[in-house]
């Protein structure tokens, strides 16, 4: 299996690069996993509606590039399916069985993620209601796929 993060912005925060480094390295017994950054789009603070969907449209051109045709595209959106950690592995589990080797995850700028990326998902997956940095979301989507492994696996690690 190959696992595709693409996120909008790079990381600078040490701690948090050193966290996903971690759970990288523990994914490397099950998985092929890449990072990819694409450049976010600089915006002043106050936008226009009009003005944050063109950012939104940028940046989304910037991610679609980065996808095939035959990657299984989650979106990390807030309105997307709120598993619990063992629904997510089971969800992984169910997609190897069915072939589906190469699952790309997706996690949009500070304004979220474009229709363009939205409509291209084939499923949109949410962490809560609760607005997280989209730099520590990287963080707690690669600990979560760890999880999911580990779940799968019926290894320790899980409770």
């Amino acid at each position: 299996m190959n696992i595709k993060i693409i996120s909008v912005g790079k990381l600078k925060e040490k701690y948090l690069v050193q966290g996903i480094q971690e759970y990288a390295k523990r994914l490397q017994a099950y998985t092929k996993i890449q990072f990819i950054e694409v450049p976010d789009e600089k915006a002043p603070e106050n936008l226009s509606e009009t003005e944050m969907i063109l950012v939104k449209e940028k940046e989304g051109k910037r991610i679609l590039a980065r996808v095939r045709e035959d990657e299984f595209l989650f979106a990390l959106a807030i309105d997307g399916k709120n598993p619990s950690s063992e629904a997510f592995a089971k969800q992984i589990d169910q997609l190897t069985i069915q072939g589906k080797s190469n699952l790309t995850f997706v996690i949009g700028g500070s304004l979220g993620l474009s229709e363009g990326v939205l409509n291209r998902s084939n499923a949109q997956l949410s962490f809560g209601k609760m607005t997280y940095p989209h730099q520590l979301m990287r963080l707690i989507l690669v600990e979560q796929i760890y999880r999911a492994f580990r779940i799968n696996r019926g290894e320790p690690y899980h409770k």
